[in-house]
């Protein structure tokens, strides 16, 4: 094989490789849909170490216990103070469903019951009209409602999700996480939600 030949097979290749989308943007891409009715056993609840809820280190100007949402990162911080957050792992909005802004918790419930936007519906037509709340229903343990949108923080039956792009523009945490964030935010806490970090 002649040097220019093998040069020319390896910048083809090389050019392949740059042009390939990075494997999580594949991951993040593919739309799972929902899943109404599915009980993840508790080896599915186990996430990887970077999604674990932990304490961290934090700037922000943001007062205690304001919720930020870096989407980007896949993070949802509740800011402690002293240039620390409690921070968890989440799955977020797929492409065309990703938004920011700023809102407030505006109710919270247990074990929530599932009503389909009627725009989700018409995307997903399989999708049942309404779900009463329990263990197998998509929105999880529980449910912290932003403002006066359709948008909400809430737990998940498909905890392999945390870390991807794949909602309809909510937040989904495991139902353990979940649980932990429903106990430590009272109605009315500031909801803060970016697209990138500031620095």
């Amino acid at each position: 094989m002649s040097i220019r030949r093998l040069c020319f097979c390896l910048s083809a290749i090389l050019f392949a490789l740059l042009a390939m989308p990075p494997v999580h943007a594949l991951a993040q891409s593919r739309d799972v849909g929902d899943q109404p009715g599915y009980v993840p056993d508790a080896a599915e609840e186990r996430l990887p170490a970077q999604f674990l809820r932990q304490m961290v280190f934090f700037r922000s100007t943001e007062p205690p216990g304001t919720i930020v949402v870096h989407t980007s990162e896949r993070f949802l911080y509740i800011v402690q103070g002293n240039g620390r957050a409690i921070r968890y792992g989440i799955g977020v909005g797929r492409e065309g469903f990703q938004w920011q802004g700023l809102l407030n918790i505006s109710r919270k419930q247990e074990w929530p019951d599932w009503t389909p936007p009627p725009e989700m519906i018409q995307r997903q037509p399989y999708l049942p009209r309404w779900m009463a709340g329990g263990p197998g229903n998509p929105l999880g343990a529980r449910a912290l409602y932003l403002g006066q949108t359709v948008y909400r923080i809430h737990g998940t039956n498909q905890p392999q999700t945390i870390g991807s792009a794949v909602s309809s523009g909510c937040f989904r945490l495991v139902n353990a996480d979940v649980i932990d964030l429903f106990d430590r935010i009272p109605v009315g806490t500031k909801v803060v939600v970016r697209q990138r970090p500031t620095l």
